[in-house]
């Protein structure tokens, strides 16, 4: 899967992160936390913090083990709750929410996959004709949200 991006769903105004099929145009919309959805956007567009945020040091804290993230699952879904698994080296596994363990391999560089069971479930093909209509009001909406965020907003 590749992280497309986040956006804001209209009337909601709830976050979601999109994922869509490498080999295929199917996707995966997954709704998330505003804190999720900061930490996922500012991944995608590479910025960087003088401190680790929550998914790196859990990167690094992983490295100092001696382990390592392999790739990100998402494995599951019930109701609306999507449920992902860290794969780290040594075969080990560990269970995580879907929109942390996004986050996660967008911080360490390693892939993200998506059961079947969760794309037949959950996944749909876009319009042929594009964008559907309000999309860069939807882009331009959250934009403005991310910059409103204060962190102590979340302490």
């Amino acid at each position: 899967m590749s992280v497309l991006g986040v956006r804001v769903e209209l009337p909601s105004n709830q976050p979601l992160v999109l994922l869509e099929e490498v080999d295929s145009n199917r996707r995966l919309p997954l709704w998330i936390g505003a804190p999720e959805a900061s930490a996922i956007a500012g991944y995608l567009q590479g910025l960087s913090s003088p401190r680790p945020l929550t998914h790196d040091l859990l990167v690094a804290a992983v490295a100092a083990l001696g382990s390592r993230v392999e790739q990100v699952r998402i494995v599951s879904v019930r109701d609306t709750t999507f449920h992902a698994r860290l794969d780290l080296a040594g075969g080990q596994a560990v269970d995580a929410r879907a929109s942390d363990a996004i986050a996660v391999a967008l911080a360490s560089g390693v892939p993200v996959y998506a059961s079947v069971e969760v794309l037949e479930a959950a996944g749909f093909e876009p319009d042929p004709e594009g964008e559907p209509e309000g999309a860069e009001e939807q882009v331009a909406e959250f934009r403005q949200f991310l910059d409103d965020i204060d962190p102590e907003d979340f302490s």
